[in-house]
């Protein structure tokens, strides 16, 4: 054995490796470690950003595409090579892919020696050991690793046909109330009748967890893989008919046509045909979503928003500020509150609408950190407009998450001791349509805001569900009419008739009425016939800067 190790080249192990590389999964690599050369499979250049397969400068090089952290670990490895205390290389640490992904490999190697016995060859392979499998054996098909390879050898490459991405709609709630075992049986089922419509020119691969991808070449297009998702689904209703709905889920579907988007790399084609299914399952699941462009793009610009908020978060909420709009007293013709309303605005966006970023800011959890500091911003503004205006209030709109997935009654109330506010100067806001069920925590909240004499406006009213109940259930000190509401009020007698019915009835409950969206005087006098206690609309006065409303309305 020591007689070959003498007589190999360096060159004959690359023509090995030239030879091989096309045969296997694993990178093969040969190291000379007097010329400080390395040669490595060429597969290994459409994984990784390693700029040739044949370089010099080997530590360095490596250097660009090892991760970070785990540079050292190899260089100090290398280092025992070189001083013979080993003569096997056998390391587990990570690269980066071309997308900047870590990823897990094991790198082997034999140090070959020469006649002086110094260090003079190290060779092996390197193998991705967090790579993902090619078949499964729970459903009985092959997995992602194969269905990339099936996308990448297919010479045409992908201008028509489709991609079909199932899922199991709920598949979490399966596993978790009926047992692993259960979810598994739900896989395969789910797998054969899939499988059983597909015709001879079509292939099935699992992928992630739940999912199912159906891969079609032939000259078809979306309208036929809707109707493949159609014969899936009446497929699946037919299992579940047969076991007496034993067992019961629905699926989503996702689609891309080929003849739409060609000429897309693997990576692509897996984040449209994800972005997809998962219109899909926000949309109601139990249906399918064909791929549109700009649906994807309204995607990545939401995506690029919540990071941008992401980051003023992290910068002192740099970009967010606090706007402030008048609620007049009418009956007394004075300034009695004002709204805190928020904004939003970046360089590369400009100003946003809160009707875009805050659903975002929900969708995030963003709305925990941000209406904390809209909290702060509105206790600190209440606090200097009372100075001229004693009894001045400032009202807050809190978001449903907050209320149920923060302490934000704790943090009112540590707020207002901390700045030296009365417990009536800060109104929270709650809009009707975001709660929909009593929740015994929104109760509680609701509760806690009354025992510690703090007033509760519910914003929108009559937007929403519209249950008197709520009046019951949440007890508030306010209620707000929406300007939609408003203009029907304005146009029609029987809305004006109905909108004054329900002014008596706030005021038969001891109750305050604000009508929101008055913007001309004409609207204002045909509102005041009702007795409403509080307006509020662009005619007093739009949203504003803090200091611009200490100008207009204060000083």
């Amino acid at each position: 054995m020591e007689d070959i190790r003498e007589k190999i080249s360096f060159n004959q192990v690359e023509e090995v490796i030239k030879i091989l590389s096309p045969s296997i999964d694993s990178y093969l690599y040969i190291l000379d470690i007097k010329n400080d050369t390395y040669c490595i499979s060429a597969n290994a250049l459409e994984r990784f950003p390693i700029p040739t397969q044949q370089f010099q400068n080997v530590l360095e090089t490596l250097k660009q595409y090892v991760y970070p952290e785990d540079f050292q670990i190899l260089q100090e490895d290398m280092m025992r090579i070189m001083r013979r205390e080993q003569d096997f290389h056998n390391l587990q640490y990570r690269w980066v892919d071309k997308e900047g992904k870590a990823v897990w490999i094991n790198c082997r190697g034999r140090v070959m020696f020469d006649e002086a016995g110094e260090p003079e060859f190290l060779v092996g392979c390197v193998n991705e050991i967090g790579q993902k499998q090619k078949a499964d054996n729970v459903s009985g098909l092959l997995g992602e690793t194969s269905l990339q390879q099936e996308i990448r050898s297919h010479k045409e490459g992908c201008h028509s046909g489709f991609m079909l991405r199932i899922g199991i709609d709920n598949f979490k709630e399966i596993n978790q109330n009926r047992g692993m075992e259960y979810g598994d049986m739900v896989l395969r089922k789910t797998a054969e009748c899939i499988q059983s419509v597909l015709t001879s020119s079509q292939k099935l691969y699992r992928i992630v967890a739940d999912e199912f991808v159906i891969l079609d070449f032939s000259k078809k297009g979306a309208e036929d893989a809707r109707k493949l998702f159609d014969k899936i689904r009446l497929k699946i209703n037919s299992f579940i008919e047969e076991n007496q709905y034993e067992v019961f889920f629905t699926v989503s579907g996702g689609i891309l046509d080929f003849s739409v988007q060609q000429g897309a790399n693997y990576t692509d084609l897996m984040k449209w045909t994800e972005f997809s299914l998962n219109e899909a399952k926000n949309r109601g699941k139990n249906t399918v979503y064909v791929y549109n462009e700009q649906d994807y793009k309204a995607f990545l610009h939401h995506r690029h928003l919540i990071q941008l908020m992401r980051q003023s978060v992290n910068h002192n909420f740099k970009g967010f500020e606090a706007y402030f709009q008048p609620i007049m007293d009418i009956k007394e013709g004075r300034l009695a509150n004002a709204e805190t309303l928020l904004r939003f605005h970046a360089e590369e966006t400009g100003m946003v609408s809160p009707a875009e970023f805050i659903p975002l800011l929900e969708e995030s959890g963003l709305i925990i950190p941000v209406g904390r500091w809209v909290l702060q911003q509105a206790i600190i503004t209440c606090r200097e407009i009372q100075k001229s205006i004693p009894n001045f209030k400032v009202s807050v709109n809190l978001s449903y998450i907050q209320v149920l997935k923060s302490d934000v009654l704790e943090e009112i109330l540590s707020s207002m001791k901390r700045y030296g506010l009365k417990p009536g100067s800060i109104v929270i806001e709650l809009t009707e349509s975001g709660f929909l069920e009593a929740d015994t925590n929104f109760i509680g909240f609701c509760n806690g805001l009354r025992e510690n004499g703090i007033p509760l406006a519910l914003d929108d009213f009559g937007t929403g569900y519209s249950n008197f109940h709520y009046l019951y259930n949440l007890n508030p000190t306010t209620i707000k009419i929406d300007r939609s509401f408003t203009l029907k009020a304005l146009k029609n007698s029987y809305e004006f008739n109905l909108l004054q019915h329900m002014v008596d009835m706030t005021h038969s409950i001891d109750l305050k009425l604000c009508i929101e969206g008055i913007e001309t005087e004409q609207e204002l006098n045909k509102i005041c016939e009702m007795g409403p206690d509080y307006i509020q609309g662009f005619y007093f006065g739009k949203p504003c800067p803090l200091k611009q409303f200490l100008e207009d309305f204060v000083n």
